[in-house]
């Protein structure tokens, strides 16, 4: 949409000469913490950005300033994450309001639009603040023309709350049971068709997936086993503010928030942040049996170094040896920086888990956590729900079967292969696995290799499914939908 004109600005009327002077121009205050989030979801649009990555320095330098409280940095991260979550939904409600298409309201003026809705239909912030902040916010960013604009779509927001506007813009279940659940929860339609496929059962299961998905997760630390433990991370985080895990036996759940980098066993690295899913997936691979020597561990793709860094403590209580691969340098170093100071024998290299550079044969267990769709991290990234396409998938596919195929034959007969993904998508795990394992696809042969049970190896874990695989689930085990499947080398 293009910039309205702006209006001359007439000269007051002289004293005495009848009429009402006109007001004075006023300059438009810049609010801070709006003017941070709108900046963040700036980035988002145009850099293809993740928030999670934009946020925390802008937070940082923002803190700088005395007047800038913890309170600030609160409700700036609500805007930021609320309103990408549910952009979908606001999406709806602002295209119900307006009088062309949604393509056609420029980018900056829809940001604007959707911080405006949160504040109304997502957030406590009375209605007559959360209009004028906005409307302050776009005579800052956009100018005077296109604020009246916001000022009236904002107004018509503000007739209905949430539930009332998603009767008015969301069909009926009855009708058309994806396209409701995807204006309701949030999710584009493709993503919740595939994550009803994978999960199954009827409407109150993906329901329960989608909600958890807008949930703001909490943030869970490790500690890596031999350098810390749980024990110190409670004491440090402090009683009011933590938990303990609730699966793994290293995790620690950051119940009230705060900031992890203040710690010291996260700042030494003998400690880090790590979904309890991701560590789960990590746990099982050490602790299945592998037939005689148990020396050598391989993470093919490494980065950015979580997982590494704690089968690299697992390694060393062992004495056996890692090596970490990661094909793009950069996070190699990432790598490089979680290993530091890990007290077993450990090499960093960066290569191409797809042309290997070791030899057949070469370790007794293999991880192999391939890139993905990250459908399973939405919780963390809720932009990448919007951000991915179907067709992303076609693209992941050649990828994550090589990677699969290069792990089997990377570790040696009786050895373990463990592959993961942090996405359920069964394009991406049951499908993949089961693709190699009986050689589909041109050129290819089947591999001697089996699936063993993954369950017992997550023990206390409800809800797992009837194996041998595992997937797990937000709204089930409060964690990324990781998805882990072990394979045995036989010949």
């Amino acid at each position: 949409m293009s910039e309205q004109p702006r209006q001359p600005r007439r000269k007051p009327a002289p004293a005495g000469a009848g009429g009402k002077q006109a007001k004075p121009h006023r300059r438009p205050q810049k609010d801070p913490v709006r003017m941070l989030a709108f900046e963040v979801l700036r980035a988002v649009d145009e850099r293809d950005a993740y928030a999670n990555l934009v946020l925390p320095p802008l937070l940082k330098k923002a803190r700088q300033d005395e007047k800038f409280e913890a309170r600030d940095a609160a409700l700036a991260t609500e805007l930021v994450y609320g309103t990408l979550r549910r952009q979908g939904t606001y999406d709806a409600v602002i295209k119900a309001c307006i009088d062309r298409p949604l393509r056609e309201v420029d980018p900056p003026v829809l940001d604007v639009l959707s911080l405006g809705a949160h504040q109304l239909l997502g957030t406590r912030i009375p209605t007559h603040a959360a209009v004028s902040a906005s409307v302050e916010l776009a005579r800052v960013v956009l100018g005077d023309g296109r604020a009246k604009f916001v000022n009236a779509v904002l107004r018509k927001i503000a007739a209905h709350d949430l539930d009332g506007w998603l009767e008015r813009v969301a069909p009926p279940y009855e009708e058309d049971a994806e396209e409701h659940l995807s204006v309701y929860h949030s999710h584009p339609r493709w993503v919740v068709s595939a994550l009803w496929d994978s999960l199954g059962g009827g409407r109150a299961g993906i329901e329960d997936l989608l909600e958890a998905d807008n949930e703001r997760p909490e943030v869970t630390l490790v500690a890596r086993p031999g350098r810390s433990t749980p024990e110190e991370l409670l004491e440090a985080v402090g009683e009011e503010s933590a938990l303990p895990g609730r699966w793994s036996p290293y995790a620690v759940r950051m119940a009230e928030g705060g900031e992890p980098g203040a710690l010291e066993a996260v700042r030494d690295g003998r400690a880090g942040v790590q979904d309890e899913g991701s560590q789960l997936v990590a746990l099982a691979l050490a602790a299945a049996p592998v037939e005689g020597r148990d020396e050598r561990w391989l993470d093919g793709c490494a980065g950015p170094g979580g997982k590494a860094a704690l089968l690299a403590a697992l390694a060393a209580q062992r004495g056996a040896f890692l090596l970490a691969s990661e094909k793009q340098p950069h996070r190699a170093r990432l790598v490089e920086r979680s290993l530091a100071g890990n007290p077993g024998p450990y090499q960093v290299i960066a290569a191409d888990g797809t042309h290997p550079a070791w030899l057949p044969g070469s370790f007794d267990r293999v991880l192999m956590d391939v890139p993905c769709s990250g459908l399973g991290a939405l919780r963390r990234r809720p932009e990448a729900r919007w951000r991915r396409r179907p067709e992303d998938l076609e693209g992941f596919a050649p990828l994550q079967r090589g990677l699969l195929r290069e792990a089997l034959s990377a570790v040696r007969v009786g050895g373990i292969v463990g592959y993961a993904t942090c996405s359920p998508h069964l394009a991406e795990t049951r499908v993949v696995v089961d693709d190699v394992l009986k050689g589909r696809g041109a050129g290819h042969s089947p591999v001697s290799a089996e699936l063993i049970d993954a369950r017992p190896f997550m023990q206390g874990v409800p809800a797992l499914g009837d194996g041998p695989d595992v997937q797990l689930w937000p709204h089930l085990h409060g964690t990324d939908a990781m998805y882990l499947a072990l394979l045995r080398r036989t010949a």
